[in-house]
C-alpha cells in the first residue's frame, strides 16, 4: 500500500489490482490516478498497457494521469500524516480540567491541500542547493583529510546529479588509529616529563609563582558580568523557567534574569540562579511541582540580599513568551522609566491578565481553574492560618469592576512589598498544606481534577493569589500593556468598598511570622507530619538574635580566660632569660 502511494507521489504511471487484499485503490479513479486492471484475467492488465504505451514511448494520457496521481498520494500521504500525529498527541496529553478539548481525530476529513506555496518556497530553496553541494563536499574532504575538489564530481548530463566520494569504513578506521596513536604519544611524553629531575626553585620564585596562581582565580567577591550590566538599573525580572525546553522562551539582556527549578539546568554562559541551590526543599520532586513556579520566588526571597540589591523586583513566567503576552521592546522601556523616575509609590505593575474579556467573576474563574473547590478551600485556609471561628466570614471579597487581574507569576513591586508578600504566602500554603493533613499523595488534592493537575496541586491558586494580597493590603495595582506599554491603574483604591486590611497589616503578619519562628525554633510544633513552614525560607525571630548575641559573648569571654591562663601559666614556669653578663 505504501509503496504504490510513493510511486504515485513521484508521478509514476501505476498498474495495479484494485482486488488485492493488501493494496487498498478506493480513492483511486481507473483513468484518472492510476490504470487499474484485474489480475485474474491477463486481457485486463494488456488492455491498460495499451493504454499508456504508444509507438515511441508513454503516450500524454500517462503523464497527465500520473500527475493527477501524485496530486492524489500526496494529499493521502497529508491525512495519514495528520491523523497520526493526532493520535500520538492524544496519547501524551493530558488537557486541565478547564480547557477547551480539540476535536476527536476522527472528525478529522480528507481534504486537497494546496500545494502551490509550499512548491514555491522549495523552489526558493533550491536556487542555493548548489552551493550547499559545495559546502557538504568540503566538509567530507576535510574529514578525510584530501581537497574538496577531488571528492565530489558534476554530471551534468544526468539531471545535474552529483556523486559524492564518502569516507568508507577503513578510513574511520585509520582515523581513529591515528588518534589513539596520539593519546598514547601524549601521555608517554606527560610520564617522562613526571620523571625528569627538575632544579629546586628558590624562595623568590616560590612566592612569585603562588602570587601569580592567586591573581589567576577569580575572586571569591568578584561580580560576574550580568551583575555589573545591572549596576545602577532599578528593576531585574527573573524569568522561571524548569529544564533546557524552556530556553527558547527567556530572554537576555540586562532587564532579566533567569532562574530554573531544575537542579543543573541553568543556561550556558548566563547568570541564571538556581533554586534548588537556594532552597532545599526543591529538590523535593513533591515539593517542587507541589509549589510549581512559586518555588522560585520563595528561593529568591530566602536571604534576599546574596542574589537581589536592586530596588524593584520582578517575575515572569517563560509561558508568556509562548502565549506571546511576554513585553515588547516599548514596554520595557516604559517600565524602566517608571522604575528609574522618582516613584516610591507602592505599586504593583502587572501584564498578562487573567481574563481578557473582563466579564468573568473572579471566584468563578479560580473555581473553574482549581476543580471547582478554589472557594471552599481558600476559605478554610483562611480561617485556618488567622484562628477564625466558624461563624466568621474567611473569604475575601473580590469585586467585578471590569478591570484587570493578574495571572502567570508576571509583574514587577518595590522589593519591600516583595518580601511582605512572601510572608504571607508561606503562611497562607502552610494552611493550605495542613489542610490535606500534610498527605504527600498527589491523589489526595482537591484542587485538580486529572493527575497532573493534582501533582500540581497549589500551581493555580498560588497564581492568583498576589491579587488578592495586593487589593486587600491597599496596594496600587497598574495594569500595563505587553505590546504598546500603555499602563492603566485598575481597582482604583478610592473606590474599593471592602478591604481586609486588618488581616493583611504587616504588623499583624510580622507577629505571627515571628511566633512561627519561635515555634519551629523551639521544636514545639503539634504533630508528627513535616511542617511545611520552615522549609519555605528564613526562620527569624527576636529570640534567635538574642541567643547569638549571648553565644558570642560567651565565645569572647571564654577567650579572655584562656588568654589569662595562659599568662599565668607562662609567669609561674616559662622560660626566664638570664640577666647579661652572668
Amino acid at each position: 500500500h505504501l509503496l504504490n502511494k510513493g510511486s504515485i507521489c513521484f508521478a509514476t504511471v501505476v498498474l495495479g489490482d484494485p482486488f488485492h487484499k493488501h493494496v487498498c485503490y478506493f480513492q483511486v479513479t481507473d483513468g484518472i490516478h492510476a490504470f487499474l486492471f484485474n489480475s485474474g484475467d491477463p486481457s485486463t492488465a494488456a488492455s491498460a498497457f495499451m493504454r499508456i504505451l504508444g509507438e515511441k514511448g508513454l503516450l500524454d494520457t500517462a503523464y497527465s494521469v500520473a500527475l493527477e496521481g501524485k496530486l492524489l498520494s500526496k494529499n493521502m500521504l497529508a491525512y495519514d500524516c495528520i491523523v497520526a500525529h493526532v493520535k500520538l498527541l492524544e496519547s501524551v496529553l493530558h488537557y486541565p480540567s478547564d480547557a477547551r478539548l480539540p476535536l476527536s481525530f476522527s472528525q478529522v476529513k480528507e481534504r486537497t491541500w494546496l500545494w502551490d506555496p509550499f512548491e514555491s518556497k522549495a523552489a526558493l530553496g533550491n536556487s542555493s542547493s548548489e552551493d550547499e553541494r559545495h559546502i557538504h563536499t568540503r566538509i567530507a574532504g576535510i574529514l578525510l583529510g584530501e581537497s574538496a575538489q577531488s571528492n565530489w564530481t558534476i554530471d551534468s548530463d544526468s539531471n545535474d546529479t552529483s556523486s559524492y566520494d564518502y569516507p568508507t569504513q577503513s578510513d574511520w578506521d585509520d582515523l581513529s588509529e591515528v588518534e589513539i596513536f596520539e593519546d598514547i604519544e601524549m601521555r608517554e611524553m606527560e610520564e617522562i616529563d613526571e620523571r625528569v629531575e627538575k632544579p629546586l626553585l628558590t624562595w623568590d620564585e616560590v612566592y612569585r609563582n603562588a602570587r601569580k596562581s592567586e591573581r589567576m582565580k577569580p575572586e571569591g567577591n568578584e561580580r560576574d558580568e550580568g551583575e555589573l550590566e545591572r549596576t545602577g538599573q532599578p528593576v531585574c525580572i527573573y524569568e522561571i523557567y524548569r529544564g533546557e525546553g524552556a530556553w527558547p522562551f527567556l530572554h537576555h539582556g540586562s532587564l532579566y534574569r533567569g532562574i530554573t527549578l531544575s537542579k543543573g539546568a541553568r543556561r550556558p554562559r548566563s547568570d541564571d540562579v538556581d533554586a534548588v541551590m537556594r532552597l532545599s526543599v526543591l529538590d523535593d520532586t513533591y515539593y517542587r511541582d507541589l509549589l510549581c513556579e512559586f518555588g522560585a520566588m520563595f528561593a529568591i526571597a530566602n536571604r534576599i540580599d546574596t542574589v537581589h540589591k536592586l530596588p524593584w523586583i520582578g517575575f515572569q513566567s517563560w509561558r508568556a513568551a509562548g502565549r506571546k503576552v511576554s513585553l515588547s521592546e516599548s514596554a520595557e522601556e516604559t517600565l524602566e522609566k517608571t522604575m528609574a523616575g522618582e516613584n516610591h509609590e507602592d505599586v504593583i505593575y502587572y501584564w498578562v491578565p487573567m481574563d481578557t474579556d473582563q466579564t468573568s467573576n473572579f471566584w468563578s474563574t479560580c473555581d473553574c481553574l482549581n476543580a471547582g473547590h478554589c472557594r471552599t478551600l481558600f476559605e478554610d485556609a483562611f480561617r485556618n492560618m488567622y484562628g477564625l471561628p466558624e461563624g466568621v466570614a474567611a473569604l475575601p471579597p473580590m469585586p467585578n469592576d471590569g478591570d484587570y487581574w493578574s495571572t502567570l507569576h508576571s509583574w514587577v513591586m518595590p522589593t519591600p512589598s516583595f518580601l511582605k508578600f512572601i510572608m504571607f504566602t508561606r503562611m497562607f500554603v502552610d494552611s493550605l498544606h495542613s489542610l490535606n493533613g500534610n498527605n504527600t499523595e498527589p491523589a489526595s488534592c482537591l484542587l485538580g481534577a486529572s493527575q497532573p493537575e493534582k501533582r500540581h496541586c497549589y500551581c493555580r491558586i498560588l497564581e492568583i493569589l498576589v491579587n488578592i494580597w495586593a487589593y486587600h493590603s491597599g496596594r496600587k495595582m497598574v495594569y500595563l500593556n505587553p505590546v504598546t506599554g500603555e499602563s492603566k491603574e485598575q481597582h482604583l483604591r478610592e473606590e474599593r468598598n471592602e478591604m481586609w486590611v486588618k488581616f493583611f497589616d504587616f504588623t499583624l503578619l510580622k507577629s505571627m511570622d515571628e511566633d512561627l519562628a519561635e515555634e519551629a525554633d523551639d521544636g514545639m510544633h503539634p504533630g508528627t507530619d513535616q511542617w511545611l513552614w520552615p522549609l519555605t525560607g528564613q526562620v527569624f525571630w527576636p529570640g534567635i538574635a538574642d541567643r547569638e548575641r549571648e553565644e558570642k559573648y560567651i565565645k569572647k569571654l571564654d577567650k579572655k580566660l584562656k588568654s589569662k591562663v595562659k599568662l599565668l601559666e607562662r609567669q609561674k614556669s616559662g622560660y626566664k632569660q638570664k640577666p647579661l653578663g652572668q
